[in-house]
Protein backbone atom coordinates (compact mmCIF):
# COMPACT_ATOMS: atom_id res chain seq x y z
CA UNK A 1 0.00 0.00 0.00
CA UNK A 2 2.86 2.30 0.51
CA UNK A 3 5.43 1.86 -2.55
CA UNK A 4 6.11 4.55 -5.18
CA UNK A 5 4.87 2.67 -7.70
CA UNK A 6 2.34 0.51 -6.64
CA UNK A 7 -0.62 0.96 -4.19
CA UNK A 8 -0.87 3.46 -1.07
CA UNK A 9 -3.36 4.74 1.21
CA UNK A 10 -0.95 8.25 1.08
CA UNK A 11 2.87 8.35 1.45
CA UNK A 12 5.83 10.99 1.60
CA UNK A 13 9.07 11.35 1.73
CA UNK A 14 11.29 14.16 3.89
CA UNK A 15 10.33 17.62 4.24
CA UNK A 16 11.26 19.71 7.35
CA UNK A 17 8.59 21.86 8.73
CA UNK A 18 7.56 23.19 12.05
CA UNK A 19 5.44 20.67 14.06
CA UNK A 20 2.10 22.36 15.79
CA UNK A 21 1.84 19.44 17.89
CA UNK A 22 0.16 15.88 17.36
CA UNK A 23 -2.65 14.30 15.73
CA UNK A 24 -4.85 11.55 17.88
CA UNK A 25 -2.97 9.31 15.32
CA UNK A 26 0.47 10.75 16.53
CA UNK A 27 1.19 11.96 13.38
CA UNK A 28 3.24 15.16 12.97
CA UNK A 29 0.77 18.06 11.56
CA UNK A 30 1.78 21.42 10.14
CA UNK A 31 -0.06 24.79 8.18
CA UNK A 32 -0.66 24.31 4.78
CA UNK A 33 -2.00 26.88 2.35
CA UNK A 34 -3.31 26.70 -1.43
CA UNK A 35 -3.07 29.70 -3.36
CA UNK A 36 -5.07 29.78 -6.18
CA UNK A 37 -4.73 31.46 -9.62
CA UNK A 38 -7.04 34.45 -8.23
CA UNK A 39 -4.38 34.72 -5.34
CA UNK A 40 -7.33 33.18 -3.10
CA UNK A 41 -5.56 31.97 -0.04
CA UNK A 42 -6.75 28.53 1.77
CA UNK A 43 -5.49 27.69 5.09
CA UNK A 44 -5.36 23.75 6.62
CA UNK A 45 -3.81 22.01 9.31
CA UNK A 46 -2.74 18.74 7.93
CA UNK A 47 -1.01 15.85 9.14
CA UNK A 48 2.72 14.28 7.93
CA UNK A 49 2.46 10.72 7.22
CA UNK A 50 6.34 10.54 6.49
CA UNK A 51 7.46 7.01 7.51
CA UNK A 52 6.38 3.79 5.23
CA UNK A 53 3.69 2.71 7.91
CA UNK A 54 2.35 6.01 8.31
CA UNK A 55 1.99 6.29 4.70
CA UNK A 56 0.58 2.65 4.74
CA UNK A 57 -2.75 3.70 6.71
CA UNK A 58 -2.79 7.06 6.01
CA UNK A 59 -6.54 8.49 6.17
CA UNK A 60 -8.12 4.37 6.56
CA UNK A 61 -10.67 4.01 9.41
CA UNK A 62 -11.79 7.03 10.15
CA UNK A 63 -15.22 8.76 10.02
CA UNK A 64 -14.67 12.10 9.76
CA UNK A 65 -12.55 14.97 7.90
CA UNK A 66 -12.77 18.64 9.03
CA UNK A 67 -13.23 20.95 6.47
CA UNK A 68 -9.96 22.64 7.35
CA UNK A 69 -7.70 19.69 8.06
CA UNK A 70 -5.99 17.27 6.15
CA UNK A 71 -2.93 14.57 5.57
CA UNK A 72 -0.31 15.20 3.43
CA UNK A 73 2.43 12.11 1.72
CA UNK A 74 5.81 13.98 0.86
CA UNK A 75 7.81 12.36 -1.61
CA UNK A 76 11.79 13.35 -1.90
CA UNK A 77 12.40 12.41 -4.78
CA UNK A 78 9.38 12.86 -6.35
CA UNK A 79 7.59 9.58 -7.43
CA UNK A 80 4.68 8.85 -9.48
CA UNK A 81 2.63 8.04 -6.92
CA UNK A 82 -0.71 5.68 -7.07
CA UNK A 83 -3.26 5.46 -4.57
CA UNK A 84 -6.34 3.19 -3.38
CA UNK A 85 -9.00 4.02 -0.68
CA UNK A 86 -8.54 0.76 0.95
CA UNK A 87 -10.67 0.51 4.70
CA UNK A 88 -11.02 4.88 3.34
CA UNK A 89 -14.57 5.25 5.09
CA UNK A 90 -15.39 8.56 3.43
CA UNK A 91 -14.26 10.87 0.20
CA UNK A 92 -11.23 12.29 -0.19
CA UNK A 93 -9.76 14.24 -2.52
CA UNK A 94 -6.52 13.26 -3.59
CA UNK A 95 -4.62 16.48 -4.67
CA UNK A 96 -0.88 15.30 -6.78
CA UNK A 97 1.50 17.86 -6.01
CA UNK A 98 4.44 18.50 -7.70
CA UNK A 99 7.89 19.05 -6.64
CA UNK A 100 7.89 22.84 -7.14
CA UNK A 101 4.51 22.86 -4.88
CA UNK A 102 2.30 23.21 -8.05
CA UNK A 103 -0.92 21.37 -8.40
CA UNK A 104 -0.52 18.64 -10.86
CA UNK A 105 -4.42 16.90 -10.93
CA UNK A 106 -7.09 16.14 -8.68
CA UNK A 107 -8.87 13.01 -8.28
CA UNK A 108 -11.89 14.74 -6.19
CA UNK A 109 -14.35 12.43 -4.36
CA UNK A 110 -12.37 9.01 -4.52
CA UNK A 111 -14.36 6.37 -3.83
CA UNK A 112 -14.38 5.29 0.02
CA UNK A 113 -13.43 1.95 0.18
CA UNK A 114 -12.28 1.27 -3.82
CA UNK A 115 -9.01 -0.91 -4.67
CA UNK A 116 -9.24 0.81 -7.97
CA UNK A 117 -5.82 2.88 -8.30
CA UNK A 118 -5.80 6.61 -8.46
CA UNK A 119 -2.40 7.62 -10.06
CA UNK A 120 -0.75 10.85 -10.00
CA UNK A 121 0.63 10.69 -14.04
CA UNK A 122 3.74 12.25 -13.45
CA UNK A 123 6.17 12.29 -10.96
CA UNK A 124 5.07 14.49 -7.77
CA UNK A 125 6.79 15.67 -4.76
CA UNK A 126 3.52 15.18 -2.54
CA UNK A 127 -0.08 13.98 -2.40
CA UNK A 128 -2.18 16.40 -0.36
CA UNK A 129 -5.65 14.57 0.61
CA UNK A 130 -8.72 16.32 1.93
CA UNK A 131 -12.16 15.91 2.55
CA UNK A 132 -13.85 14.75 -0.47
CA UNK A 133 -15.59 17.60 -3.01
CA UNK A 134 -13.62 20.62 -0.90
CA UNK A 135 -11.32 21.46 -3.75
CA UNK A 136 -13.89 22.05 -5.50
CA UNK A 137 -16.02 23.81 -3.06
CA UNK A 138 -13.02 26.33 -2.62
CA UNK A 139 -12.31 26.54 -6.31
CA UNK A 140 -8.90 24.66 -6.10
CA UNK A 141 -7.77 23.27 -9.28
CA UNK A 142 -4.38 22.31 -10.96
CA UNK A 143 -1.53 24.66 -11.38
CA UNK A 144 -2.46 26.52 -8.02
CA UNK A 145 0.30 26.63 -5.39
CA UNK A 146 0.39 24.73 -2.31
CA UNK A 147 3.08 25.14 0.58
CA UNK A 148 3.98 23.98 3.92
Amino acid sequence: MAAAFGLAACQPSGSAAVTLDRSPAGLEQVPLTVTTADRKVHRFTVEVARTPEEQATGMMNRESLAPDRGMIFPYDPPVEASFWMKNTLIPLDMIFVRADGTIARIEANAAPLSLEPVMAGEPVGAVLELAGGRSAELGIQAGDKVEW
